[in-house]
């Protein structure tokens, strides 16, 4: 049982290690990523409109 042991320390360490950010916990960006995808506004280029055949 010694490396299920081991193992399982490996993996909670590595699980309280990870920091990545849940979708709820962004606050501001979030909110202002939605709110620039509802006004029409986006930081990218727009898309080239192409002629029907």
């Amino acid at each position: 049982m010694k490396a299920r042991t081991r193992f399982l320390k490996s993996v909670i360490s590595a699980a309280k290690s990870e920091t990545t950010e849940m979708p709820w916990s962004r606050g501001a960006t979030r909110q202002a990523q939605i709110a620039a995808r509802r006004n029409g506004t986006s930081s990218q280029p727009a898309a080239q409109h192409l002629k029907s055949a």
